[in-house]
């Protein structure tokens, strides 16, 4: 199979969705001439698979692996002016390439790939954040995480809880939320980092992206999960999304909740946020793409899932 119509058949769902009721085709054709694409890309849960799985993998045959995710990224790239890759923790943990070698390829070929930002997920911590440290030179982009506090450890100073990013005039503010490491991870993994509670933080955090620093759009990269059944109160995106306001996408991480399009959930404004998971091992590749007419408003967004 051609690998064109290889990509055009691993989209598993997309859905339009527009915002205020607009899509693009609302706008004029003078309009549309003004009309600015950022097309975001985005992992999660990875766990260091670096190979896809065998033919023969009873769940995901032939699925998977960086080098194939690395031809879709460059051919969007191809396609797109505008393009942003994200990670949203869980890089490490899951195949003997980590066991091996402690994150050094997995930072490395997401480097290769071109990475622009990503958060640390519960299990980024296995080799103890003085061994998360010592992998960081291979590691070509930033990490975010905002309701960590790595006062006393390594990592002040070195682990920001957000990061401004600039695309064709368009401002992005990302920031960075992780799971309670405590049940989870062991202490002296994690050392004297601090859980901060992630609705108080994303509420600052939003607030300063949105309204002081005037982002265009904001970004939260969670590792809290995308929402627990069996407890409906426990703090996950869902329930972040609808007790905040100013975060227009939430790219989640930690269930490996496999979602074929976004979820749409209402803030405390009434206005919709974009929740986003594409499940775990590297099988899909999610995408969003927002349009920004020419006074920087988002009046519309478009999200799908790829398989890779």
């Amino acid at each position: 199979m051609k690998r064109r119509d290889f990509l055009k058949n691993t989209v598993a769902s997309s859905a339009f969705l527009g915002l205020g009721g607009l899509s693009l085709s609302s706008f004029s054709e003078a309009e549309k001439d003004e009309v600015k694409k950022i097309t975001i890309l985005h992992t999660n849960d990875v766990h260091s698979h670096i190979d896809p799985f065998p033919a023969d993998h009873p769940k995901n045959p032939n699925m998977g692996g960086v080098a194939r995710r690395a031809a879709i990224i460059e051919k969007i790239r191809k396609e797109e002016k505008n393009v942003l890759l994200l990670d949203a923790g869980d890089i490490f943990q899951g195949t003997p390439y980590f066991n091996y070698y402690g994150g050094e390829l997995e930072f490395k070929l997401m480097s290769m790939l071109q990475y622009d930002l990503a958060t640390m997920g519960n299990h980024d911590f296995d080799n103890g954040i003085d061994g998360f440290l010592a992998q960081l030179p291979h590691a070509k982009f930033d990490f975010v995480s905002a309701n960590y506090d790595f006062k006393n450890t390594v990592l002040n100073g070195i682990v920001k809880p957000y990061k401004i990013l600039h695309k064709d005039g368009i401002k992005i503010g990302i920031f960075g939320l992780g799971v309670e490491l405590q049940g989870l991870v062991d202490k002296k993994l994690y050392k004297e980092t601090v859980y901060n509670n992630p609705v108080e933080i994303a509420t600052d955090m939003a607030r300063i992206l949105k309204q002081e620093q005037k982002c265009d759009l904001v970004i939260c990269l969670s590792h809290l999960g995308f929402k627990y059944p069996n407890e409906p109160e426990k703090i996950c995106d869902v329930n972040l999304a609808k007790k905040t306001k100013n975060i227009d996408l939430i790219i989640g991480g930690h269930t490996h909740t496999f979602l074929d399009k976004p979820s749409i959930e209402t803030n405390l404004d009434g206005q919709q946020v974009l929740i986003n998971q594409v499940g775990c091992y590297g099988i899909n590749l999610g995408r969003i793409d927002f349009y920004f007419d020419h006074k920087k408003q988002a009046q519309s967004n478009q999200g799908r899932s790829i398989i890779v």
